[in-house]
């Protein structure tokens, strides 16, 4: 029997896998159903009122499981709620599930990881023969320490439900990532200022280009990398303009090497006067805040959008291969530990493009391991090596990402599928060789 943390998107991926190729499982879930932070009532959720999905439906959905065509290219989070239990549903998966069920621990033992849980205050310690880990990346906020001490309201993205906290405040927001976009767009329209403070720069990509979703188009060709970055800014420019032309810092890396803001709005907004570019923050003096070119604000509220940081509070880093210097675990694939054949971190994976589908393929190759390697089949053994000597092989197909703590995770689309198709054809293959042959008529 094997546990599966988690019942939002990765979650249900994985449980789904292993369903297809019966292997026993129990999920564990926090909340009292599935979809993770994409159901708003989930008292663990970071989600805010206001939030569409910032990939189109169809570059996202699972492949078995098409959205409804009447659903929006881009998904309100109430649609994507309504989703993730049609597919529960579908494939009847909650049934697999214990709902309101906390992992305390995990822990290795001769055959496999002692599990501690508690549900409604009950604690129960139970051996699995394996543990897939699909609790989701957006949980533990960064909250880097500023400068000096601010007077007023000091709270994080993941804190924000709807913007009624904004009206009539002077409001800062740190970053500029997908959430610190929305969510400034968001405070435009309450706030009696809003401004916003950047250390680096960002690439902006419209939602829709000609009326077809951006992240379809493309692709039919392939370009060299340098070649594409060079192609994709230049249109970019052409259509969006520089940064710079709305007051705020041009990114100093090359397109594609950190994730791009998928949000017009925010710089409609900027252009209007809506929303003030300042630079990084110096200090903090009350109600003051100074900016590191000498320009000053006053603020009532500052909401910091700096992301989250990866953290599995129920197991200790050393199971992880994580070592205390670095940002992520050093996983194959993201997914494979090198040493332990029955332990899997699902989900931990961040690629423009890959959707749900490419975790789904991901989750797909964790079940075809697990088959396998129960059959002992010779194709799962050679896979058992690849995990060990490529633990930290890096698939960012030649990009030079940024670094960042949350770009240590963060792969190439197409490098990264390359990898999860290939390990799949292998596996799949050793599963028809090991299948039962049908007997010959006499």
């Amino acid at each position: 029997m094997y546990a599966v943390i988690g019942a939002g998107p990765m979650g249900l991926a994985t449980a789904r896998n292993l369903q297809k190729l019966d292997i026993p499982f129990v999920g564990l879930e926090l909340n009292s159903d599935v979809g993770g932070l994409w159901d708003i009532d989930n008292p663990h959720s970071t989600m805010y009122e206001t939030a569409h999905l910032i990939s189109s439906k169809r570059m996202t959905e699972f492949a078995e499981f098409p959205m409804d065509d009447a659903v929006a290219t881009y998904p309100h989070h109430t649609e994507l709620k309504r989703y993730f239990g049609d597919f529960a549903a579908h494939f009847d998966l909650r049934r697999h599930y214990e709902f309101n069920t906390r992992v305390l621990s995990l822990t290795p033992d001769n055959s496999g990881w002692q599990v501690v849980t508690e549900c409604n205050g009950e604690q129960q310690t139970r051996h699995f023969a394996g543990v897939l880990i699909a609790n989701g990346t957006l949980h533990t906020p960064n909250q880097p320490k500023l400068p000096g001490e601010f007077s007023g309201r000091l709270m994080h993205s993941s804190e924000y439900r709807d913007p009624s906290v904004f009206k009539d405040k002077r409001v800062l927001i740190i970053g500029c990532g997908n959430s610190g976009a929305d969510i400034a767009v968001d405070a435009v329209h309450h706030a009696k200022s809003v401004d916003m403070s950047l250390r680096r720069g960002y690439y902006f990509l419209p939602k829709f280009i000609k009326g077809k979703p951006t992240d379809s188009l493309g692709g039919k060709r392939k370009l060299p990398r340098k070649l594409k970055q060079r192609v994709d800014a230049a249109m970019i420019r052409m259509i969006m303009g520089k940064p710079s032309d709305y007051g705020l810092p041009d990114p100093d890396y090359r397109m594609y090497e950190s994730h791009p803001v998928v949000n017009s709005l925010i710089l409609h907004h900027l252009g209007h006067g809506d929303i003030k570019a300042r630079r990084d923050i110096q200090g903090l003096n009350g109600n003051q805040v100074d900016f590191v070119d000498g320009e000053q604000g006053e603020y009532d509220l500052i909401l910091m959008a700096t992301g989250y940081q990866l953290d599995y509070p129920f197991i200790a880093r050393e199971h992880l291969n994580w070592p205390a210097e670095l940002d992520a675990p050093q996983l194959y694939l993201n997914v494979f530990h090198p040493q332990h054949d029955n332990l899997f971190m699902m989900g931990m994976i961040e690629a423009a493009g890959l959707g749900w589908e490419g975790r789904n393929l991901q989750a797909r190759l964790a079940a075809l391991y697990i088959h396998q390697r129960q059959q002992c089949n010779a194709a799962a053994l050679q896979f058992a090596e690849t995990k060990r000597q490529k633990a930290t092989t890096n698939l960012d197909g030649g990009y030079n990402y940024i670094k960042l703590a949350r770009m240590a995770y963060y792969v190439n689309k197409d490098a990264y599928l390359k990898a999860l198709h290939q390990h799949i054809g292998e596996l799949e293959a050793g599963l028809q060789q090991s299948a039962p042959q049908p007997v010959a008529a006499t």
